[in-house]
């Protein structure tokens, strides 16, 4: 038996590469500072999974930004915009890939960045690869050999990691007609030569990620991956090939899937444990099966008697030494090391017992391997499995998961769900009266840049070093300071700029039972943007209002509207650790019942329009669309009720990004905010085209400009994109606004970007006063 690991977090114990990443773009350090950064995060990751006992470890599940945009710098898919950095750049290959991530914006060029959009259901975000329609490939950056070659000199032959062939061209963007499979012929070569090349250094095991093999797939797609392993295996004979599957069960792809002439599978038996029988009647004789039974995307630490029923299952069926046992999926999704963990109070100590980070998922996975063997368990072995047993009974029973009084508060649904408000055109009607907003209506996302002084108030408060009455003079100056910018640079609806709030998520779940937090439960979120999620534990209530004194304060300053900005229940639900011991929609619901109370609160205090953002909504859509009704049923439903018995003049908006809504457009206007904010910057408006071809009744602000990306847009650029929007959606409905929130970016970015975008809506609104006639034709 095999014990193994598809992928450990490249983020550092200490955010050591988000650091120095930032660092090397701001010129505080060099590149071979960032290089030597890089190189002793994946040497102390390779030596922590051979002391824990790995039989196998995986090389090349380093990134400095995204795995797939390495992917795309291995096959040479360098969009044609970036030929001249390509050429040119001082560093080599590493600010080429930077400037594709990011952008590049100086004196010798301006270049946008690549498009970017969720890794399956995660909240993780990958740069999405770009082909022409006669896409060529070539072995461009050799990055995965040269990181297989370092790990050898450290005494480990790795199994290097690769995103196959054919999942990779499945999340990747043609320009053309041509299906993107049809490029698999050209790009098949590239993986050939660079396996020749790991083989000939010693490789012996190949990890290839093909995480659509989960997917629902048509016959070209199935055919492609037959295709594709078919070459691989003919032409490669002498190395083990382990196909990764992970985030969903194979179903009705089981049986082509199994027959691939590969090595090994891998499947994910904690997203979907009912696929194992279905597996071991279909596997051939000479497949090796990867199980995948510890949570590599949640916290909660490892069931051994459940898992090593699964073990034992599959063991009895096709023997010991066809077993493989690993996490779920890669470990990228989950923090690092709960040793790092030293809060009782903000993690006390029987919660934390509860919990398994990185370093601990490992040596679950070789503990199961043990256990499993058919070795005799010495005594620490039997101590293991005690302790597992007492912690997880104790988490079943702990009186701290359950409240009653808010499983009595469920009486109440229906009668909630009952209020609702009048048709959208009847309170467009309302709103537009009380607020008297100009056409093209300016705003953003709701979150001003963050200093590091910000940032050290809410320190020096959880020190105790500054008292809360000295740190609310502080955020209030704040607050005032940037409502005078926004009345000076034009703006029409203001915000407040959440300078109070550490995320989006935690900043709520502080405020909430039912939730802990981590000090350093950090995983990456996107590049050097790391998030460290609340975990929640127990049922969920608000106790008292938690951003009114803020919205109240800032409304107080301006006769302008000031949108109250809340965190919806969809998002916080996806982007915390979630209990596992209840359904999702019911942990959803109560959350939905706390931002309730908080809009109705808002409501009162006088704030005329309420944010509720929800840009994990589509990340949340399961990954088989047999299973989406359910999902987008107690979605939505939740976000209904978290606004539910509120007035028609109050105006709710909400915020989705980096998502595709082609197939849930129906759902989306079930939610029936007034005002919906999305990305359209980094695809030119093109998400655009499913709200226009759907007739999208309510307002929308498509996003301007990318804030992701520390470029600054011209007014000409803002007003090219909005001249796009106009012409699929009607003028009156049109808002101007970035496509998130400014948190990340820097002052002198955010003001001259706003300023551009101020400037690109007056220009419109005189364009379509002119051109009214010529724009609804």
């Amino acid at each position: 038996m095999i014990a193994h690991n598809l992928g450990y977090p490249r983020i550092g114990n200490g955010r050591e590469l988000k650091k120095a990443c930032e660092n090397y773009w701001s010129g505080t350090i060099s590149y071979d500072q960032l290089i030597q950064t890089g190189s002793e995060i994946r040497i102390k990751n390779l030596e922590l999974q051979k002391r824990a006992g790995l039989d196998l470890i995986p090389s090349n599940d380093f990134s400095f930004y995204d795995h797939v945009l390495d992917t795309s710098m291995m096959v040479g898919a360098i969009p044609e915009r970036y030929s001249n950095l390509k050429k040119n750049s001082k560093q080599g290959e590493l600010d080429l890939y930077f400037a594709m991530a990011r952008g590049y914006q100086k004196d010798d060029g301006d270049i946008t960045a690549m498009e970017m959009t969720k890794w399956f259901d995660t909240n993780y975000h990958y740069i999405v690869p770009e082909f022409e329609q006669n896409q060529r490939f070539e072995l461009w950056s050799t990055k995965v050999i040269d990181e297989f070659i370092d790990a050898k000199r450290q005494g480990i032959n790795t199994k290097p990691v690769l995103v196959g062939p054919v999942s990779y061209l499945l999340m990747g963007k043609e320009k053309g007609s041509r299906n993107k499979l049809d490029l698999l012929q050209n790009l098949l070569p590239v993986y050939f030569e660079v396996l020749t090349i790991l083989s000939e250094n010693g490789a012996q095991w190949i990890q290839m990620d093909e995480p659509f093999l989960a997917m629902d797939l048509d016959l070209k797609e199935k055919n492609a991956f037959i295709a594709a392993y078919n070459e691989i295996r003919s032409r490669f004979p002498q190395l083990k090939i382990l196909i990764a599957t992970y985030f969903e069960g194979l179903r009705d792809n089981t049986q082509m899937a199994v027959n691939l002439p590969v090595n090994a599978i891998h499947i994910d038996l904690v997203r979907y444990p009912e696929q194992l029988d279905a597996v071991l009647s279909l596997i051939p004789d000479n497949l090796i099966l990867s199980l995948g039974v510890v949570d590599g995307r949640n916290i909660w630490k490892n069931d051994y008697e459940n898992s090593l029923k699964l073990i034992k299952k599959a063991v009895g069926k096709i023997g010991e030494k066809r077993i493989m046992v690993s996490a779920s999926c890669s470990l990228l999704h989950s923090p690092c090391d709960l040793d790092l963990e030293t809060n009782d109070k903000t993690l006390p100590k029987q919660i934390k017992d509860w919990l398994s980070f990185a370093k601990q998922k490992i040596h679950e996975v070789v503990i199961l391997k043990r256990l499993s063997s058919g070795e005799i368990p010495d005594e620490i072995l039997h101590q293991k499995l005690s302790e597992n047993k007492k912690s997880v009974a104790d988490r079943k029973t702990s009186q701290l998961i359950h409240n009653e009084s808010v499983k009595k508060r469920f009486e109440s649904l229906a009668e909630i769900e009952g209020l609702k408000r009048s048709p959208y055109p009847v309170r467009k009607q309302k709103q537009q009266k009380k607020l008297n907003l100009p056409s093209f209506p300016t705003t953003t996302i709701g979150s001003f840049p963050q200093t590091s002084e910000v940032r050290s108030w809410r320190a020096k408060l959880k020190r105790g070093e500054l008292t809360y009455s000295g740190y609310s003079e502080l955020i209030k100056h704040e607050i005032e300071s940037v409502i005078r910018w926004q009345e000076d640079v034009g703006l029409d609806v203001l915000v407040h700029g959440e300078f109070e709030r550490n995320d989006m998520v935690e900043y709520f779940g502080e405020m909430l039972d039912g939730f802990v937090f981590t000090k350093n439960g950090w995983v990456q979120s996107y590049g050097s943007r790391c998030v460290k999620p609340p975990v929640i534990f127990g049922d969920i209530q608000r106790i008292n209002p938690m951003t009114v004194e803020w919205i109240k304060y800032a409304q107080s300053l301006t006769s302008k509207p000031v949108k109250g900005m809340l965190t919806g229940p969809v998002t916080i639900l996806q982007w915390s650790f979630v209990r596992d011991d209840q359904p999702l929609s019911e942990t959803c619901l109560q959350i939905a019942l706390s931002i309730r109370d908080e809009v109705l609160d808002l409501e009162k205090a006088g704030v005329s329009i309420i944010q509720i953002d929800e840009p994990a909504i589509r990340e949340g859509l399961p990954l088989r669309k047999n299973d989406w009704n359910s999902y987008l049923e107690w979605a939505v439903k939740a976000f209904r009720i978290s606004y539910s018995g509120i007035k028609d003049e109050t105006q709710i908006h909400t915020h989705m990004c980096y998502s595709e809504f082609h197939d849930i457009i129906q759902n989306i206007t079930a939610l029936d905010a007034d005002v919906i904010t999305i990305e359209c910057s980094r695809s030119q408006m093109e998400l655009l085209d499913v709200f226009a071809d759907y007739k999208y009744p309510n307002d929308i602000g498509p996003g301007l400009y990318d804030i992701h990306s520390p470029r600054v847009p011209s007014d000409e650029e803002m007003i090219g994109l909005l001249k796009k929007a106009v012409v699929v959606i009607p003028k009156e409905n049109i808002w101007v606004n970035p496509d998130c929130g400014l948190k990340t970016r820097n002052w002198e970015e955010t003001k001259a970007a706003i300023s551009e975008m101020v400037r690109a809506a007056r220009a419109i609104r005189e364009f379509a006063s002119v051109n009214s006639e010529a724009i609804v034709h």
